[in-house]
């Protein structure tokens, strides 16, 4: 009996250990289904957060499911898409593409990527990319599902044909464009710049120094690639080496700057001006031949100062070497230095008119305009000396009176003495018109930091207002005998020398006033130049 009772007491332990243990993984389980639960709504929380589309589909195309991204992308609420065939919301021109690939993804790979335009609610086309993967049963391996990750590119794509655009552009420009490293080392050249350096389209490997002539590489070394660190950009004009000689271009040096750009790569844009420097070069020659005959006429004009001026030594050497004869022959014996007085006067008679000669010979040449530093009073001397005997026979004073403070200008004396003539003798010929004219005045001040102003003024019948419009067109003159040449070629000396001319006042008489430029202060000079970015 006492073994019986025994047994069945093991028993009970044995069963309700067996219990225990039942509680306990029912308790388990309980708590893995709760967490199974908690990770399913986790992942159906990421699943409807996300931005991209999150869908299921049937082998037909049909969506089981759609996540709520579907009303932002597409405008569709999920419940709306559920049923519908995603083969029918695809481009016509995308779908063939698709359905060319589907038998292999569905039996074979079972993942696929495809970008493809998908159709929206309000019609208009979504550029989609979508990740996908096949889902089958293990045992049978019957397809069950499609899933579908799908984003917007729509902004990817069309920066992607921009870029291409972009990219066709630059390969087919006329310009030389070129890409550099920080290392000076040369990773793109478009098909202009492969042709003018002889470089390969493929396996490039040459530096900056091949693009550029030496003493503009020198100058991107020390000024263009420095103000590019600092700036962004520079622009200026260089030289690169091309078959016939250097080729002048105008260069546009930018850094590559923005999202996955190197910070140390750069693209040089460069433009041929060859032509357009040549053209300048053959406009410039043309203006100086203008110009030249301009003087050439105004010398005629000043025929009778020239002589004025001539006679005036001539007489007084004969005047001396007469008086110095009749003392040789009154007494052949006397002493040579008796002669020293008039030989002093013929020499300094000849001296001024050899200065004088110099002067027209100087007036007269050919030559380029080269502003440098000069004195606005010395200039302005040797053009009223020059037209001075013809003022005294037309009975017209001619005054001047500048202020010894002026700067000195940067002018050529030769082109700012050829404009000062001409309004000196507009002047004059206006004068002529009107009895009450006796005076012509030529002023100057310092109208700026870096600017002088001169004037000239007379008293004549002044500048109609349909006169003003065209004074300075070429050929337009109001004299019969005038050229109507001289205030264009005034105009154009006095821009090329970096100043203008204008007519300020044609009312009462003209007044025509001409700026230059002062010479810099030293402190302004001693500043290297600094490039422009």
């Amino acid at each position: 009996m006492a073994c019986e009772l025994e047994a069945l007491r093991a028993r009970l332990a044995e069963l309700e250990a067996r219990n225990a243990a039942l509680e306990l993984s029912q308790q388990e389980l309980e708590a893995r289904v709760a967490a199974l639960d908690e990770e399913k709504r986790h992942y159906r929380w990421l699943a409807e957060s996300t931005t991209d589309l999150i869908s299921r589909h049937a082998r037909d195309g049909t969506f089981l499911y759609a996540s709520q991204a579907a009303r932002d992308l597409l405008g569709y609420e999920p419940e709306e898409l559920s049923g519908v065939s995603a083969y029918d919301l695809f481009h016509p021109s995308d779908l063939a593409d698709l359905l060319n690939k589907s038998p292999r993804v569905y039996y074979h790979d079972g993942f696929y990527q495809q970008t493809y335009r998908f159709r929206a609610k309000d019609g208009h086309y979504v550029w989609f990319e979508t990740t996908s993967r096949t889902r089958r049963d293990p045992a049978t391996g019957e397809l069950i599902d499609v899933l579908c990750v799908s984003r917007d590119v729509g902004r990817r794509i069309h920066a992607e044909a921009n870029r291409e655009r972009l990219a066709r552009v630059v390969e087919s420009t006329t310009d030389y464009v070129l890409f550099c490293d920080g290392d000076e080392r040369l990773f793109y050249s478009n098909e202009a710049a492969r042709r003018l350096l002889g470089l390969p389209r493929e396996g490039l490997d040459a530096r900056l120094e091949r693009a550029y002539t030496p003493a503009s590489l020198a100058i991107l070394r020390e000024i263009v690639l420095p103000a590019v660190a600092r700036y962004g950009s520079w622009s200026g004009e260089l030289e690169m080496p091309g078959p016939k000689g250097p080729v002048p271009v105008l260069s546009v040096v930018l850094a590559h700057r923005g999202p996955g750009a190197e910070p140390d790569h750069l693209s040089l844009l460069n433009r041929d001006i060859g032509l357009r420097k040549a053209a300048e070069a053959q406009a410039r020659r043309h203006q100086e031949q203008i110009a030249h005959a301009n003087r050439l006429a105004t010398t005629g004009e000043l025929a009778s100062n020239i002589a004025h001026e001539l006679n005036q030594p001539l007489g007084a050497i004969a005047n001396y070497v007469s008086g110095a004869l009749l003392q040789l022959r009154a007494d052949p014996n006397r002493p040579a230095s008796d002669l020293a007085l008039p030989l002093e006067r013929i020499d300094t008679q000849v001296q001024r008119l050899a200065q004088r000669l110099r002067h027209i010979r100087t007036f007269v040449r050919k030559g380029q305009t080269r502003p440098r530093p000069v004195m606005l009073s010395e200039v302005v001397d040797a053009a009223c000396r020059l037209c001075e005997w013809q003022y005294q026979q037309a009975g017209v004073s001619l005054t001047h009176d500048l202020p010894e403070t002026l700067p000195r200008v940067m002018a050529d004396p030769i082109a700012l003495e050829q404009v000062l003539v001409n309004l000196l003798l507009n002047s004059l010929e206006a004068s002529r018109e009107r009895p009450a004219a006796v005076r012509v005045e030529i002023r100057a001040r310092r109208s700026g930091r870096r600017e002088v102003t001169f004037s000239v003024s007379d008293q004549g019948p002044g500048v109609t207002d349909d006169d003003a419009q065209a004074i300075f067109a070429p050929f337009h003159s109001s004299r019969p005998e005038g050229l109507g040449m001289g205030l264009a070629i005034s105009r154009s000396l006095m821009e090329a020398m970096g100043g203008s001319l204008d007519l300020t006042d044609g009312s009462e008489g003209a007044t025509f006033t001409g700026t230059l430029l002062a010479e810099p202060s030293p402190i302004h000079r001693s500043k290297p130049p600094r490039s422009q970015p």
